[in-house]
């Protein structure tokens, strides 16, 4: 692996954000906004199924190998149709809205996007992090994609949902849903769609140059996912921090109320 992309890479996986979690409303917080890697993560996906294997009719052989349209159907068909707790087929979108609906944590701003798909309704931040991706999976070159699709999402996945999952079990913070979909992709990811992915990646990256683009689309992906985790951290911190002019209002009522 590039040394800086390991090296993003370690950031990512010992990320300060983690160690915020310490109660339910952390994590209502962080699910709030993390919903939205969880959808923009089927963008790069349904762009790779797109240009590896024919999705149009009349059908036609691809021009990549089977081999490697095998692995990016079984990503889609895992991803798009996995098995929930209770043993009923579910997209990992939907096991996550479940999961925030479990918790009480806001999906109000994911509905009312999905809904308008309006970009100036979702904090900066988001809008970055989307925009960055929706691009990258509507008008990047195979490649491109395949790289952030693993780099920035298969690789980074198991090594950051395992922080997660041991700060909400180590606070005893009962999220049993939340911590279903961590573990799935824990498991997932690092023994089988992970490992799927660096293959397609292999085939995709032949010539020096397309690799020299696949280590700078990966380094772009990490610094866009630590961008988030970095808004998110914010976000927890701010919710925890009382309301000054609040806390003001109130010891004047006080005041008032005494006299």
């Amino acid at each position: 692996m590039n040394n800086i992309i390991l090296e993003k890479h370690e950031n990512l996986k010992r990320h300060p954000l983690y160690r915020e979690f310490k109660t339910l409303g952390d994590i209502q917080v962080f699910m709030k906004y993390h919903v939205f890697a969880v959808w923009d993560f089927m963008s790069l996906l349904k762009s790779l199924q797109r240009q590896i294997t024919c999705v149009s009719v009349p059908w036609k052989e691809s021009e990549f190998s089977p081999e490697l349209v095998r692995l990016v159907n079984e990503i889609v068909l895992g991803e798009e149709s996995d098995i929930d707790p209770e043993g009923v087929p579910s997209s990992h979108f939907s096991l996550y809205m479940k999961a925030m609906n479990e918790i009480g944590a806001d999906t109000s701003l994911i509905e009312n996007f999905l809904e308008k798909t309006d970009m100036n309704k979702i904090p900066v931040d988001i809008k970055e992090a989307i925009q960055y991706h929706l691009s990258l999976a509507e008008t990047g070159s195979v490649h491109r994609v395949a790289s952030s699709f693993f780099y920035g999402r298969e690789k980074a996945i198991p090594d950051m949902f395992t922080s997660m999952v041991d700060i909400i079990e180590e606070n005893e913070i009962n999220c049993p849903a939340l911590v279903y979909y961590f573990k799935r992709h824990i498991e997932l990811d690092g023994e089988e769609h992970g490992p799927m992915a660096m293959k397609c990646l292999d085939q995709l990256t032949k010539t020096k140059e397309k690799e020299n683009e696949a280590i700078e689309t990966a380094i772009n992906s990490l610094e866009v996912r630590n961008d988030l985790w970095n808004f998110i951290l914010k976000e927890i911190k701010k919710e925890r921090t009382p309301n000054l002019f609040h806390l003001q209002a109130s010891k004047y009522s006080d005041h008032y109320t005494n006299a």
